[in-house]
């Protein structure tokens, strides 16, 4: 059984078609359930899950809302986890839409004992922005969104995969943490698409790449040498300046956000999207 974990938090927006696409995916050998873990919401997105519930009986899917008073991505996930029945574990962003074929597809690769981590291919949709469309055109040039099963908006384990690690730890970069658990042999990406869109604006692409940069700092500080299982192509010199030729906005609006954030400001939460 697959169990499709999404913690969402003040996503009211955005639930309803997450959980549409997903009800209208490939029929799942040894079936499926969804939990959604509303955590910290100040808003309806725990009511627009429960809304969705005739939708996912006439999946065929099983089907559960959690809403959690206190806020916070790990204390979701782990919630969500303990109330999963699935051995296949399947991580998904609130904002996320898969393609019919995404869990299904998911679910066939990680049907093996060995520990495996897979992952789907992901698309930008476009952005509104201007900005953002120039930055997500230069950024999926680059090694770590062109390396296999990234794993941003979505990553799923088998059971052998999931042992690796025990409760999500109380850290930023969650997808990272597991991602590194595994070696780049154990990492597969299967074709179907999803959707992961990206924050609109110059200052909201500051904050989330700000807040990327510290959550693999922290993992470098809180776990030496997980990182040397990136297994990413370096970027060289030589390679930035080529992409920087063949894209020079993209590149331009890239560096512009470099640079703000390294000339410093809050590092504090905010969402991806």
């Amino acid at each position: 059984m697959l169990s499709v974990i999404i913690p969402a938090c003040n996503e009211e927006g955005y639930i309803g078609a997450c959980l549409t696409a997903l009800f209208e995916s490939h029929a799942i050998p040894g079936g499926a359930e969804a939990i959604v873990v509303a955590n910290g919401c100040r808003d309806n997105t725990a009511d627009r899950a429960r809304a969705m519930a005739n939708a996912a009986r006439a999946a065929g899917w099983g089907f559960q809302v959690l809403d959690l008073a206190e806020g916070g991505k790990p204390k979701a996930l782990n919630a969500g986890d303990r109330a999963a029945s699935g051995a296949t574990r399947a991580y998904l962003d609130a904002d996320v839409i898969v393609s019919p074929a995404v869990m299904a597809d998911l679910a066939h690769v990680l049907n093996g004992d060995s520990p495996l981590y897979a992952g789907a291919t992901p698309r930008i949709p476009r952005a509104r922005s201007a900005i953002t469309r120039a930055y997500a055109r230069f950024w999926l040039r680059l090694p770590f969104a062109r390396s296999v099963a990234p794993g941003y908006g979505l990553f799923a384990v088998n059971a052998a995969g999931r042992a690796r690690w025990g409760e999500f730890p109380a850290i930023i970069s969650d997808d990272t943490f597991v991602r590194l658990q595994f070696t780049p042999a154990e990492r597969v990406q299967v074709a179907s698409l999803y959707d992961w869109p990206m924050i609109e604006g110059f200052a909201a692409l500051a904050r989330v790449r700000r807040r990327q940069d510290a959550g693999v700092a922290e993992i470098d500080r809180l776990y030496p040498g997980l990182s040397d299982r990136d297994g990413k192509t370096p970027l060289t010199k030589i390679n930035l300046a080529k992409l920087a030729l063949q894209d020079p906005v993209g590149f331009a609006t890239y560096a512009a956000v470099s640079l703000a954030v390294r000339l410093g400001g809050s590092g504090g939460w905010t969402r991806g999207r």
